[in-house]
């Protein structure tokens, strides 16, 4: 039975190996991203650029959901591999993929129906809500293909394959870049081109996945109706949790866009630009999360508790130096950024807020998110779930609902960075409480004829 490759070897040389592999492919989309959100904005109409603006924030719910399906997925699956259960971790895996497309098909199916609502909600009102709308009736039918996608990708990372499963998102980035300004300029589609674009790059994420993860390396095997009884529990115990915690930011989002809504259409023109910065920028940061969870999942269900703190420590010291190396790089493009994206000074304004302060709070939300990697992986995935919905619903909207009649647009920024700050300490405190509290003993064979979605975390804690 082979070895579970993070069970040996530097923590942080994983954590550093794992996080870059991701956040190339992570990145590379979200850039392939920023680029079709320049595009549209070439077409120069703010009301195209404020309707990818909100219907961004309503599809951030519905990828949310995809990535708590994936964390779930990991956890359970990387568990299995560090505890020399393979066969349970390619069962997992199918189950895995069949319950996350049939979830995500159910989420397609409200979003379509009340896209309209949705829309108006969000603070979009006349021609750029009907565009929002029309963007989002094309989109979100293809989550149900993404999903697929991403809980292979999932599969990999968890039996340390990250260069492969960077090679998914990779590749699929690099059809979206190459189609979107054909759809968008030379069939002149506009809007709807950026759209079906989108479409096709989540098709090339299915189809790279099933290769990758099914054909090639064999991690995934075809669930049976037995197995997926049995698994589905297990499953949903963990994907609960996380998908909770993962709609938080949305949620969040969602907020402050009709905080930002507020001040017209080149404030959520802006809005939007720094959605798509802060998911480029930190590409490392949202990819350290899902990265580490493998790690956290095979060292404990190999009851190696001491690599499982060594590998929270490296995770915390490695966002620290990203954050900062990443934030005076965005000081200094911040006039090129203003110029390529013809930001008119309201926008700029709230541009350069979130180069100066906003990013700032991003050493504190990396913090947050090895939190979470550590709640989700080892056992207490309630207390993600927590702390997450603290940060984006009881502390982040108040705050910028507090600062922006004081300082305008750029109270939402500031908002968003003191709600951070504080989270993310407190979140990052409780980790590393957890996480020091826990003992090396070997934990029970997790069995799919058992209940229960991993094995019982008050196994390590000190007595």
């Amino acid at each position: 039975m082979a070895e579970g490759r993070f069970l040996t070897g530097s923590t942080m040389g994983h954590v550093v190996r794992m996080t870059a592999t991701g956040a190339m492919g992570i990145t590379f989309v979200f850039l392939v991203d920023a680029a079709n959100l320049l595009w549209i904005a070439q077409l120069g109409d703010p009301q195209l650029v404020a309707a990818i603006g909100f219907a961004y924030a309503i599809q951030f719910f519905s990828v949310s959901v995809g990535v708590g399906l994936m964390i779930a997925a990991t956890a359970l699956i990387s568990r299995s591999i560090g505890q020399g259960e393979r066969a349970m971790a390619r069962r997992q895996a199918g189950a895995g993929i069949v319950i996350a497309a049939s979830i995500q098909a159910v989420v397609a199916l409200l979003i379509v129906s009340f896209r309209h609502d949705l829309v108006e909600m969000a603070g979009a009102t006349g021609e750029t809500a009907r565009l929002a709308a029309r963007y989002l009736a094309i989109t979100i039918p293809s989550l149900v293909v993404m999903s697929c996608g991403m809980l292979c990708s999932g599969a990999l990372r968890a039996d340390g394959y990250g260069a492969k499963a960077m090679y998914i998102t990779l590749l699929s980035g690099l059809v979206l870049l190459i189609i979107d300004p054909i759809l968008i300029f030379g069939f002149g589609w506009g809007l709807d081109g950026a759209a079906i674009g989108l479409v096709l790059f989540r098709f090339a994420l299915m189809g790279l996945g099933i290769y990758f993860a099914i054909i090639q390396m064999q991690l995934v095997e075809r669930p049976r109706l037995r197995t997926f009884r049995r698994i589905l529990w297990p499953f949903m115990a963990v994907a609960g949790p996380a998908i909770a915690t993962q709609m938080s930011t949305p949620v969040g989002n969602y907020l402050l866009t009709g905080v930002m809504a507020a001040f017209g259409d080149e404030a959520v023109a802006a809005w939007a630009v720094v959605g798509r910065l802060t998911v480029v920028v930190f590409g490392g940061i949202f990819a350290l999360s899902g990265a580490i969870g493998g790690i956290f999942g095979q060292n404990f269900g190999a009851g190696q508790i001491d690599r499982v703190r060594s590998t929270y420590r490296d995770a915390l010291v490695f966002c620290g130096v990203y954050t900062v190396v990443a934030w005076g790089l965005l000081l200094l493009a911040t006039p090129f950024i203003i110029q390529i994206f013809g930001l008119p000074p309201q926008g700029a304004e709230v541009l350069r807020a979130f180069t100066l302060v906003g990013v700032g709070g991003f050493i504190f939300v990396g913090a947050l998110f090895v939190s979470n990697a550590a709640f989700n992986n080892l056992g207490k995935p309630g207390r993600s779930t927590l702390v997450n919905w603290l940060k984006d619903a009881a502390v982040s909207w108040p705050a910028a609902v507090w600062l922006a009649p004081i300082f305008g647009a750029t109270g939402v920024i500031y908002g968003q960075a003191l709600a951070g700050a504080l989270m993310g300490t407190l979140a990052a405190l409780w980790g590393w409480s957890y996480v020091a509290g826990l003992r090396a003993t070997p934990p029970v064979t997790l069995d799919p004829d058992r209940p229960r979605p991993y094995p019982n975390p008050d196994r390590h804690r000190i007595r």
